[in-house]
C-alpha cells in the first residue's frame, strides 16, 4: 500500500478559495467539519491516483478513514491517494444515524453539491464498487443527473450459472 502522506504538508484554504466556496453556497461549517478542507498541488496520474507536484493545479483535499480524496474544481477530476476509497463521504454508508428516523443516504453527482448539502451523504468515485458497497443500504436518494449511471452500477458484477439437480424420486412418479 502507498504510504499515507503527512497531511501537515498540505495547506488550508486561501481566502479566495473560501470566498469561491461561500459564493457557491457552501457554509463555513461544511468547509471545516468533520475535517477541514485542505489544498494540495499536483495532478491525477494515469492510474487514477494523486501525485503531489508543487507546480500542479490546486486540488481540494478531503481526508477519509482509509484514504484521501482529491478534487480539482476547475476540471471536475477526482482522485485518491491509495485507491481504497470508492466514495467521498463513504463513512455515511455504514453510519446508522444516516438512516435514523426514516432518513435516506444522499448520493450526489459532484463534490460541490455534496458540500452545499453540508457533506450529508456521499459522491461515488468508483462505480464498479457501488453495488457491493450500497446494496444493503435501506434507503438511497440519488441525484437525478447520475440516476442512469447509478442504475447501471446497481447490478451484481456477475452471476453464477445455475443448473437444476433433478430429484430421482419425483422423476419416477
Amino acid at each position: 500500500m502507498i504510504p499515507y502522506p503527512d497531511l501537515t504538508t498540505y495547506r488550508g484554504l486561501s481566502q479566495s478559495q473560501i470566498d469561491w466556496l461561500l459564493r457557491a453556497g457552501v457554509t463555513i461549517e461544511a468547509m471545516v467539519r468533520p475535517d477541514a478542507i485542505l489544498v494540495a498541488h499536483g495532478r491525477k496520474a494515469d492510474d487514477g491516483r494523486f501525485e503531489d507536484d508543487g507546480a500542479g493545479l490546486p486540488w481540494l483535499v478531503f481526508p477519509e478513514p482509509e484514504d484521501i480524496i482529491f478534487w480539482q474544481p476547475r476540471t471536475g477530476e477526482l482522485s485518491t491517494w491509495n485507491g481504497r476509497s470508492f466514495a467521498l463521504g463513504e463513512a455515511a454508508i455504514d453510519d446508522a444515524t444516516t438512516y435514523a428516523f426514516d432518513a435516506w443516504l444522499n448520493i450526489y453527482a459532484d463534490p460541490l453539491d455534496w458540500l452545499r448539502a453540508g457533506r450529508d451523504g456521499c459522491v461515488i468515485l468508483d462505480w464498479s464498487r457501488a453495488f457491493d458497497r450500497l446494496r444493503y443500504a435501506p434507503r438511497l436518494a440519488v441525484a437525478e443527473s447520475i440516476l442512469l449511471q447509478f442504475r447501471r452500477a446497481m447490478k451484481p458484477p456477475r452471476m453464477p450459472k445455475v443448473a437444476v439437480i433433478s430429484n430421482p424420486e419425483r422423476a419416477a412418479a
